[in-house]
Formats: C-alpha cells, structure tokens, sequence
C-alpha cells in the first residue's frame, strides 16, 4: 500500500515539475492562457507556469517554412488550361495573431495563394505565363503578404515549380518552335547571301573604280609621252632653223638651203608620180617631170625614190 502511494505521489510530483518548468527552444513561442485568457507568448528559455491554472494553448513555430501548394488548373486569357503548382515560403511574425487571428493559418495561406495564382495566370496568355514567371511569383508574393499581415505572417517567397499545358498545346507548341527555327536558318541563310552580294557588288565597283584609274593614268601617261615628244620635235626643229638660220648667215649659205629646199620638193614629187595613175601638172612642172623622166630611162632610177622603177 505504501508503494503504491509512494508511486501516485512521485508521478504527481513529476507532472507538476513538468507543469511548473516549461523550456522553449530556440525559434518557438508558446502562447500561454491563464483559465482560458491570453497571458502571454513566452520566447526561447525557462518560464514558470502555475500548474492547472496557466495552459500552453499553441506552440508557433518562427523559422521560414516551406508549404507545398498542389497543382490547380488555371485558365489562360486565352482560354487554355494549365495545370499549374508552386511552393510558397512563409514566416510567423506574431505568435499572438497567427494563434487568435486565423483559425488556421497554413491552410488559409494555401487557399489564398491558388486563388491569387488563378487570377495572375487568368491576366495572360499562354505563351506570357512561360517567360513571366517572376513577374507572376513577385504579384503573388505581394498580394498574399498584404491578405496576410493581419494574420502575424509574412510571405517571403513563391515559386512556380511546373507549368503543364494539354498535349495537344505542347505538340502545337513543338512545331511553333520548328517553325520558328526554320524561320531564323532562312533568316540567316539570307542574311549570308545578300552579305555576299554585296560584298561581291563591292568588288566589282572597287575592280572598275581601279581599272579605269589604270585606264586614265595610262592616258595621261601617253598624253605626256606625246606631250613631250611634240615639245622634244618642236625643241629640234626649232634648232634646226636656228642653225639653218645661222647657216644662211654664212657665205654660200643662202645657196645650199635653195638646193636642199629643192631636193626636198623633187623628193616629195617623186613620191607623189610614183602613187598616182594619172597626174595633172602646170605645162613648166610637165616640162621638169619629162626631163627627169629621160634621165630615169638612162639611170634606172626616179629622182626622190629608193629603188629601180618598174
């Protein structure tokens, strides 16, 4: 009998121990009620409790956490379905609001956050919810944070995990990026070739520019050429005369220039009497051709030519 009052009594001690001394670890607040009132939300470390009387009512937890919201279908502004999940990330601020304001604060959280999702993807067509996504998570992190502030929570992140269109949409989507894809090899391919005719089109006009560079620097080079063989024969000439002139001066000059001023002109008529079939002459200038005529039958030769005539 006595052992078995000694138990009951060293059970009860234990359960008032346990009751009196309570230790709150680090990141969790305890919301304690005293006779069903709200006495207080007791932080990491050692507190006393009135056994019976002062009751831990909720126990928050107050590091991030991590809630998995579970695939929804949405409907695009363009009227597609798509099966969308994500994962939200949040943090109790206020163990007193999140234990008395919410009846319960994850699950409300979730609900929140489809009904936010369906209306971010319901704003954009199909193709937008691919390449936005950041701009959906930052819209549903704002909204939710400001539903839940009254609730002492904090909404620190949302993440899309997966986006899931119909087969039908993925198998259109593949050949809109086939296409899209055939489209930019033409593109290029295009590109290339209008590059390459203009790059040929450039030659040629550089080709043509150079060639008649050559050309007109060869003309100008054969104009001076020519320019300084008229000057070099008109220097000669003009020295010619000069010692013609000089000649004259001299005694018997006047004569030898007479003489070869009518070798010159023998010359140039014998030439002229050999061309022609038939020649015209003044009756004084016959006189002087059928003179030489009957010297040419006696020597072979016409005065003013080279060779015997024939």
């Amino acid at each position: 009998m006595f052992g078995l009052y000694f138990t009951v009594l060293f059970i009860l001690v234990i359960y008032l121990v346990l009751k009196t001394f309570i230790v709150v670890p680090q990141n969790y607040c305890f919301v304690v009620e005293r006779l069903g009132v709200f006495r207080g939300a007791f932080g990491a470390g050692f507190h006393f409790l009135i056994p019976v009387i002062d009751q831990i009512r909720y126990r928050q937890n107050l590091k991030e956490i991590a809630i998995d919201i579970p695939p929804q279908t949405c409907i695009t502004k363009d009227n597609v379905s798509i099966l969308v999940d994500g994962i939200l990330y949040i943090r109790v601020m206020d163990a007193y609001k999140a234990s008395y304001e919410i009846e319960n604060f994850r699950n409300a959280t979730i609900q929140l956050a489809q009904t936010t999702l369906r209306s971010e993807i319901g704003k954009l067509v199909l193709d937008h919810t691919f390449s936005e996504r950041d701009d959906i998570n930052a819209n549903v992190v704002r909204a939710l944070d400001e539903a839940t502030d009254p609730w002492g929570i904090k909404v620190t992140r949302y993440e899309i995990k997966n986006i899931s269109p119909p087969k039908e949409i993925l198998h259109e989507m593949e050949e809109q990026v086939k296409a899209e894809r055939v489209k930019r090899a033409e593109i290029t391919i295009s590109e290339g070739e209008k590059a390459a005719r203009i790059n040929r089109s450039m030659g040629e006009r550089q080709e043509a520019i150079n060639l008649s560079e050559g050309e007109k620097i060869k003309k100008v080079n054969e104009a001076e050429g020519k320019a300084k063989e008229i000057e070099f024969i008109a220097q000669a000439k003009a020295k010619g005369i000069q010692m013609i002139s000089d000649a004259i001066g001299n005694e018997g000059g006047a004569e030898a220039v007479n003489l070869q001023i009518t070798e010159d002109y023998l010359s140039g008529l014998g030439v002229i009497l050999e061309k022609a079939k038939t020649t015209v002459l003044p009756t004084e200038m016959a006189n002087v051709v059928g003179f030489f005529e009957g010297i040419s039958k006696v020597t072979n030769k016409f005065p003013g030519l080279g060779s015997e005539k024939e």
